[in-house]
C-alpha cells in the first residue's frame, strides 16, 4: 500500500483546531514567526521560517503548555502602492487578494496556527490602536514634529529613515538618496538609548551577532566635547572626539556640509578639484562651494555625506572613503591651548548626524585624517610615542603611517610623559576647568522619523489649523481611515492631492483646517503587532499582554536585527511608559534562521535560468554555466516554488527537508536528492508501521526480567535517543532531533528483523508454515507456545523471554509516532489512527524517557603503562579492583613482560596504571 499524502494532508488540515485557552492556568508559551508581507506567494524562506516555529509550538503544546502561535499580515507598504500605479488597481484590493492566496498556501503546509487571532495591519480596526498610541506618545513627550534634513527617495517619492538607506541608496528602489528639508514627525527613541543598550546583556537567548549589531548601531562613544573659537566670527565650533589626548597634534578642523556654521561664512576656493587653498579667486557663497564639493565627490564616484546617512553601523563608525575631499572655508579656528590657528574645511567624510557634525584632525594618529592631510599638505604632528620608542626617536622617525595604539605622550605640553589613558583624564579635566569643554557620552542613534509621503500606510492623526496650530484628532474620531477613491496617475502622495479627504474642520475652533497627509513608516505597524495577538479582539489588553508576553520564541531573518527588532524594543518601552502593559523586552528567545540557497545557472547568452530550465537544457545537450550557490532570489532565478514541492511530494516532505541536516541558524543548500530522500523516508516509515500494526495501546513496557540482553540494550538505546531528542528540541537543535528519530526508525527495523530471525530459528519453517509472517503473527505464535508449555525446559524459558519482542516494538513505535509529529504532523496523525490511537495525536502528552535506562552499565577504562596510554577496555561500572587489574594486564599482555610488573594503581572507573 502506498501512502496517499494528498488525501491525508487535506483531511487533517481541515480537522485541526489550535485555539489558545481563554482562562487556562497552564504555563504559557508564545511562539511567533515574523509575519509576512502579503506579496501573493510564499517562498522557501517562508517555509523554513514557519516550519521551525511550528515544530517548537507543537512540541511545547505536547508538553502541557498553553501555546499562543498566531499569524498575521504586514500589509501596508510601497509594493501595493506601486502595483496600484502599474495595474490601475486599489492597493486594498491587491493586498486582500494576496492575503487570500497566501493564507491558502500557509494552510497547505500544516502549520499549527491560532487562525482565530489572524490580523492584517491595513485593517482600520488594527491601525485605530496605533493612532491612539501616537496620541499618547504626544502626551508623554515621546512624539514631536520638527523641520529637518531628511533622506528623500526620488523614485519612491518618500522620506526614508537613516536605517532605510543602504550605501547611499533607497533600500527598496535602489535610487541615490537626496537630502531635503521637510517638517517631519519623530518618535523619541533616544529617551531610551541607555536602557536599550544596557538591556542587551539581559537577552541571554539572543544571538551574540544580533546584540553586537544593535550595540554598534546605538553607537555609544565616550570622549569629550571641545570648543574652538572661530576667527573673525563671534561663534564657537563644538567638536566631539573620542581622542581628546591628541589635541596637541591637531592641524585642521572640518565640518559636514550640513553644519549650521556653513551658513554663517563665505568661502574662498579654487575650482580645481585637486586643490582647496586660499587664493585670489573671487569669493563664492556657500551654495556654490557645496556644488564644488558635490561635483568633486561625483567626479570620484563618491556620494556626498547627505547620501551616506544609512550606511551600516560599521561604515558609520569608521567612515572610509576612497578619496578624502575638502573645501577650505577661508576661515580658521583657534587652538584651545596653543597660540596657533587651524584651517576649517568642509569635508566629505564628516557626518552631520554623528556627534556635533565637526571634527579636529590629528593626522599622525588617525588614518582618515592622515590621508586628508597628505592630500592638502597639512602638518602631521605626532604626539603619542609607542612604548618601544622614546619621544625623541618617535619625533625623528617622521610619520610614515598613523599610529593608533597606546603609548606615552610627547609634544603635548602638560600631557608629556603620561600614558594615553592618563592623558585623556587630564585633558578632559583641564577643558572643564577652563570652561572650554567637557566629558561627553555620544550616541549614534537618533530619533526615529516616522513620516512618509505615501498613501498606503496608517494616517497620522493630526489636524493643522491656522488659528489653533497642530491639533491631535480626538480619540472618539479614531480611526482616521484612508479614502478609497484615490488616483495614482501622477507622482507624489495621493492623499495630499485628494480633492476632499484632507479638508476638515478643526476639532477645537471648528474652522476650516487640513489633515496631516503623511502616513506612518510601515515599521510602526510591525513594532507592536506581537502585542495585538495576545487578546482575542486584536487590541492591547493589559492583562492578556502581561500573561503572554514576552514572546518566548521569535523566529526571523537576521536582516531585521537593527530596524524591526530595535524599533520593537523601543515600542515596548514606550507603551509601558504610557501604561499599556508592563513589558520592556518583547522577545525572550530570538532564532535567526539561515537562508535557503541554491546553485545559479546561466545559458550561453549569459541570461539567468530557473533550475528546471537548466535541467531541460542540459538534457538537450546545451551548454550551461553553473554558478556559485547563493541565497534564492527572483533576480537570479535560483528559486524553487514550495507549492510545486508540496504538490509533488507533500507538505511533510517539504517540512522535513528544510528541517533536516542544517541547524536552523545556518544557511542551507537546496538539494533535489535531499527532497527525494525525505520522501522515501516518509514512505518507508508508513510501510513499516503498516506491517507492524496493530499496536497495543496504551503501551505497557516489557518487564526487564523477561527481556533478553539484546532487547534490554535496544530499549536502552531507544530511551537514550528519546532523551537526547527531547533535549535537542529544548535547545532548538532541530536537525539533531531529526537525526535521532531517523535512528529510532532504524533500530525498530533491527528489532523487527531479529524477532523474525528468532522465530524461524526456534520453530523452523515447518512449524510456522511460512517465513513471511508479520511480526504480530510471530508474536501470537510465541504467546500460544508459551501458554501451552507444561514442562519448563531451560530453552523454553529462554523462548518465553524472547516473546517480549513485540511489546518492545509496540513501545518503540508509539515513541516514534509521537516524536515525529512536530516535524511531519500529517503522517504522524495518520499513523496514530492506524495503530488505534484515540483523538488527535497533537493532544497526546510527550513521552518521557525512563531515567533508569539513561545510566550507563559500563565504563571505558584507560590502561596505562608507566603513565603512558597503551589501551582502553570496556568494563562494568564499579568492577572489583582485582578483576579490573587482571583485565587491564591481560589487555596489554602482548606489550609488556608481566614478570616485571612492580605495582598496579587504579582510579575507580577511570584509569589503571601498570608500573614496570
Amino acid at each position: 500500500m502506498k501512502y496517499d499524502f494528498k488525501s491525508v494532508e487535506k483531511f487533517y488540515q481541515d480537522k485541526w483546531d489550535f485555539s489558545v485557552s481563554k482562562d487556562s492556568k497552564q504555563e504559557k508559551c508564545y511562539v511567533l514567526e515574523m509575519f509576512p508581507y502579503p506579496s501573493g506567494k510564499i517562498h522557501m524562506g517562508h517555509l523554513r521560517n514557519y516550519a521551525i516555529g511550528d515544530v517548537i509550538a507543537r512540541y511545547k503544546r505536547a508538553n502541557g503548555f498553553d501555546v499562543l502561535h498566531p499569524i498575521g499580515w504586514d500589509a501596508f507598504g510601497l509594493p501595493a502602492e506601486n502595483a496600484a500605479r502599474d495595474n490601475n488597481v486599489n492597493p486594498k484590493d491587491w493586498t486582500e487578494e494576496n492575503i487570500d492566496n497566501m493564507r491558502t498556501q500557509l494552510k497547505s503546509i500544516g502549520l499549527s496556527y491560532n487562525w482565530d487571532r489572524e490580523l492584517s495591519t491595513c485593517e482600520p480596526h488594527y491601525y485605530k490602536h496605533e493612532q491612539k498610541f501616537f496620541l499618547d506618545f504626544l502626551k508623554h513627550g515621546l512624539a514631536y514634529r520638527k523641520e529637518s534634513l531628511v533622506n528623500w527617495d526620488p523614485v519612491d517619492e518618500t522620506v526614508l529613515a537613516n536605517e532605510q538607506v543602504v550605501d547611499g541608496k533607497g533600500w527598496r528602489s535602489g535610487a541615490i538618496v537626496e537630502k531635503r528639508k521637510l517638517s517631519q514627525w519623530f518618535l523619541k527613541i533616544t529617551d531610551f538609548t541607555e536602557d536599550l543598550l544596557e538591556c542587551l546583556q539581559s537577552l541571554k537567548n539572543w544571538p551574540d551577532k544580533v546584540k553586537t549589531m544593535q550595540e554598534r548601531w546605538i553607537g555609544k562613544s565616550e570622549g569629550a566635547t571641545i570648543e574652538f573659537d572661530v576667527v573673525g566670527l563671534n561663534k564657537t565650533l563644538k567638536v566631539f572626539t573620542t581622542y581628546p589626548h591628541t589635541l596637541f597634534g591637531a592641524s585642521f578642523c572640518a565640518v559636514a556640509a550640513g553644519h549650521p556654521i556653513v551658513q554663517d561664512i563665505k568661502l574662498a576656493v579654487t575650482l580645481d578639484a585637486s586643490e582647496a587653498v586660499i587664493s585670489d579667486a573671487p569669493e563664492v557663497v556657500i551654495p556654490d562651494a557645496l556644488k564644488v564639493l558635490s561635483s568633486q565627490c561625483s567626479d570620484t564616484g563618491i556620494q556626498i555625506p547627505a547620501s551616506r546617512a544609512g550606511m551600516t553601523i560599521d561604515e558609520r563608525a569608521e567612515v572610509t572613503i576612497d578619496e578624502k575631499i575638502g573645501v577650505y572655508t577661508g576661515i580658521n579656528v583657534k587652538h584651545p591651548f596653543l597660540d596657533k590657528e587651524l584651517p576649517l574645511y568642509i569635508a566629505n567624510f564628516v557626518l552631520m548626524e554623528y556627534g556635533e557634525g565637526a571634527i579636529f584632525g590629528c593626522p599622525a594618529h588617525d588614518q582618515r585624517d592622515f590621508e586628508f592631510a597628505q592630500k592638502y599638505n597639512l602638518p602631521i604632528i605626532p604626539v603619542v610615542s609607542p612604548d618601544n620608542l622614546g619621544a625623541i626617536q618617535a619625533a625623528d622617525t617622521g610619520v610614515q603611517e598613523p599610529y593608533t595604539g597606546n603609548g606615552t605622550m610627547f609634544n603635548s605640553e602638560f600631557l608629556n610623559g603620561l600614558t594615553v589613558d592618563e592623558a585623556k583624564e587630564v585633558i578632559i579635566k583641564t577643558l572643564e576647568e577652563k570652561g572650554i569643554g567637557k566629558k561627553t557620552i555620544n550616541y549614534r542613534l537618533h530619533d526615529w522619523g516616522v513620516s512618509r509621503q505615501r498613501y498606503w500606510g496608517c494616517p497620522i492623526p493630526i489636524i493643522y489649523c491656522k488659528d489653533c496650530g497642530t491639533v491631535p484628532v480626538p480619540e472618539k474620531d479614531l480611526p482616521v481611515v484612508l479614502p478609497t477613491d484615490v488616483k495614482f496617475a501622477s507622482g507624489g502622495n495621493p492623499l495630499d492631492k485628494h480633492p476632499t479627504w484632507k479638508f476638515v474642520n478643526c476639532p477645537q475652533c471648528e474652522k476650516p483646517a487640513e489633515r496631516e497627509t503623511d502616513t506612518f513608516d510601515t515599521f510602526f505597524e510591525s513594532s507592536w503587532y506581537f502585542a495585538a495577538f495576545c487578546s482575542e479582539n486584536k487590541s492591547i489588553d493589559k492583562n492578556a499582554c502581561n500573561r503572554f508576553m514576552p514572546v518566548d520564541y521569535y523566529i526571523g531573518g537576521i536582516e531585521h536585527a537593527i530596524l524591526h527588532l530595535l524599533y520593537s524594543r523601543f515600542f515596548c518601552r514606550a507603551l509601558t511608559k504610557c501604561g499599556y502593559f508592563d513589558i520592556n523586552e518583547p522577545f525572550s528567545t530570538l532564532i535567526t534562521q539561515g537562508m535557503v540557497c541554491h546553485a545559479t545557472y546561466k545559458d550561453e547568452n549569459n541570461k539567468w535560468l530557473f533550475p528546471e530550465e537548466a535541467k531541460e537544457l542540459i538534457e538537450q545537450g546545451a551548454k550551461i554555466q553553473v554558478g556559485k550557490v547563493e541565497k534564492m532570489s527572483k533576480s537570479k532565478k535560483n528559486t524553487v516554488d514550495p507549492n510545486f514541492i508540496i504538490e509533488k511530494y507533500g507538505a511533510d516532505t517539504a517540512r522535513l527537508f528544510v528541517l533536516s541536516d542544517t541547524p536552523p541558524e545556518k544557511d542551507m543548500e537546496w538539494s533535489d536528492d535531499g527532497v527525494e530522500g525525505c520522501s522515501r523516508y516518509i514512505n518507508k516509515l508508513w510501510r513499516m508501521v503498516m506491517q507492524l500494526k496493530p499496536i497495543q495501546l496504551p503501551v505497557i513496557p516489557a518487564l526487564a526480567t523477561r527481556m533478553t540482553p539484546d532487547q534490554a540494550e535496544y530499549r536502552k538505546k531507544i530511551h537514550k535517543l528519546l532523551h537526547g531528542l527531547t533535549g535537542d528540541l529544548e535547545s532548538c537543535r532541530l536537525n539533531c532531533a531529526v537525526a535521532k528519530f531517523r535512528e529510532i526508525t532504524n533500530l525498530i527495523a533491527e528489532i523487527d528483523l531479529k524477532t523474525r530471525s528468532l522465530a524461524e530459528s526456534v520453530y523452523g519453517e515447518k512449524f510456522l508454515g511460512k517465513v513471511q509472517m508479520s511480526t504480530t503473527e510471530y508474536s501470537n505464535v510465541f504467546e500460544e507456545r508459551r501458554q501451552a508449555l507444561t514442562t519448563k525446559l531451560p530453552s523454553e524459558i529462554e523462548l518465553c523471554k524472547r516473546s517480549t519482542g513485540k511489546s518492545l516494538i509496540d513501545e518503540c513505535i508509539y515513541i516514534l509516532i509521537r516524536v515525529i509529529e512536530p516535524f511531519i504532523p500529517h503522517l504522524a496523525e495518520s499513523l496514530w489512527q492506524e495503530i488505534g490511537g484515540e483523538g488527535m495525536l497533537y493532544l497526546e502528552p510527550w513521552p518521557k524517557a525512563d531515567e533508569s535506562l539513561l545510566i550507563d552499565d559500563t565504563v571505558t577504562i584507560a590502561v596505562q603503562v608507566n603513565g603512558k596510554l597503551r589501551n582502553t577496555i570496556e568494563v562494568a561500572i564499579n568492577l572489583p579492583q582485582e578483576e579490573l587489574k587482571k583485565m587491564a594486564i591481560d589487555s596489554v599482555s602482548s606489550k609488556i613482560d608481566q614478570d616485571k610488573i612492580r605495582a598496579v594503581y587504579t582510579v575507580p572507573n577511570k584509569i589503571v596504571n601498570i608500573v614496570i
